[in-house]
């Protein structure tokens, strides 16, 4: 009974916390944003229009809490996720994250305590919790996975680009300057951060080290060895370019194959997940009584979390058998 005043709790000093940093940081925020404002425009050329966006001061996004972000950013778990946003394309901030986090899951668990049963109300409410916690985080996650899986099947294109670009008679620099205005995202605006850093100073090889940290694919980590021990033994470059495109496009044909050959494995693997829970289903339906035994009686509620964690670990165990690295 005490976990709903500890919700109300949480809700109101949340609320006056929330309120206590609107009132804080949105001067600053205001003030940041016209300065951001200003500097865009003095940094523009005479000639150029106002509102094409471009800026030679590296755009950075304020979160709701601005000092929250601070904070974080100097601890490792800080960094983490701000790779993780950089590295999912989202535009958003830690402390947007973290936040969305909190008001998940105080809602999930709130919205659980009031529908549950008694038997459940110690537990239930706090694993929903949990789960809603991990959700935004876990969005991010696919996020990031999908764009990583469009790089890699734009990033032959880039190569061929860049490869025709230098045979053509442009230089390394300008090619890449080309892949960032004829390719999409995510290609396009990654190599456009690469081409960037290295025309605002910063040594090419540092710039394409930084292209692989953000984008944690093999294919790029080949890429970015090649045109540095090209740079610093010589070589034919576009040479090099088109045989590395040519190997990626050869590993995604060895890679469809591999996914036609195990698709009975996945299968398998959904159908013994879903199995269980549809059999449940069905029996509450057949016979309610006698599943309601496996929820009320405490040998019943240990029976389904070993089903529930038998099931997981055969579920991940088959995905493992079934994983080929190509």
């Amino acid at each position: 009974m005490l976990v709903l005043p500890i919700l109300v709790f949480f809700l109101g000093a949340g609320a006056v916390v929330g309120g206590w940093a609107a009132i804080t940081y949105l001067p600053g925020m205001l003030a940041a944003k016209r300065l951001q404002r200003r500097l865009t425009d003095v940094s523009l050329p005479v000639d150029a229009a106002v509102d094409d966006g471009q800026t030679v001061v590296r755009e950075r996004h304020e979160g709701p809490l601005p000092g929250f972000d601070r904070l974080m950013a100097r601890t490792s778990a800080g960094g983490w996720l701000a790779k993780l946003i950089e590295q999912s394309g989202s535009k958003t901030t830690p402390s947007a994250v973290v936040m969305q986090s909190v008001m998940v899951a105080g809602g999930a668990g709130l919205v659980a305590f009031l529908f549950s049963k008694e038997a459940f109300r110690p537990w239930l409410p706090i694993g929903v919790a949990a789960v809603g916690a991990a959700l935004p985080l876990m969005w991010l996650t696919h996020l990031r996975a999908r764009r990583l899986k469009r790089f890699e099947e734009q990033f032959p294109e880039a190569l061929d680009l860049l490869s025709r670009a230098i045979r053509a008679g442009h230089a390394f620099q300008t090619a890449m300057g080309m892949v960032a205005d004829e390719l999409p995202e995510p290609v396009g605006p990654e190599f456009k951060k690469t081409f960037d850093q290295q025309n605002f100073g910063l040594p090419l090889r540092d710039a394409l080290n930084q292209l692989s940290e953000r984008v944690p694919i093999i294919d790029v980590r080949f890429f970015v060895t090649s045109v540095v021990i090209q740079r610093e033994t010589g070589g034919n470059l576009s040479e090099i370019l088109d045989n590395l495109a040519h190997v990626v496009r050869e590993r995604f044909k060895i890679l469809r194959q591999v996914r036609v050959h195990t698709a009975h494995g996945r299968f398998t693997g959904w159908v013994l997940l879903a199995l269980p829970a549809a059999l449940a289903i069905a029996l509450m339906f057949i016979n309610p009584d006698h599943m309601q035994t496996l929820f009320h009686e405490r040998m019943g509620q240990i029976m389904l979390m070993g089903a529930l964690v038998m099931d997981t670990i055969g579920f991940f165990w088959i995905r493992q058998v079934i994983r080929i690295e190509v």
